[in-house]
């Protein structure tokens, strides 16, 4: 894949918060910091846009003709059992 390089501009807290996580070694250099964070950007992105589709296909579904208990215990065998 194609790198592109960028130029952005920093405080002096956002730069030296940057460094203390290099020196702490959970990076090794400015780049991979802000590449992890455009990252776990893009998944909590995808992660978002599920939740609202999982919304939008429930209000779009109506109203239920179950229980309570039984949407109760559905889900919780899908959170149990996938």
């Amino acid at each position: 894949m194609a790198t592109v390089r960028k130029t952005i501009s920093l405080s002096e807290n956002q730069d030296a918060w940057i460094k203390s996580r290099i020196a702490r070694g959970e990076f090794t250099n400015d780049s991979e910091y802000i590449c992890d964070l455009v990252k776990r950007d893009q998944s909590q992105q995808d992660r978002l846009a599920k939740l609202r589709e999982a919304i939008a296909e429930g209000l779009d579904s109506g109203p239920s003709d179950q229980s309570l208990d039984a949407i109760w215990t559905a889900a919780e065998d899908r959170a149990t059992h996938g």
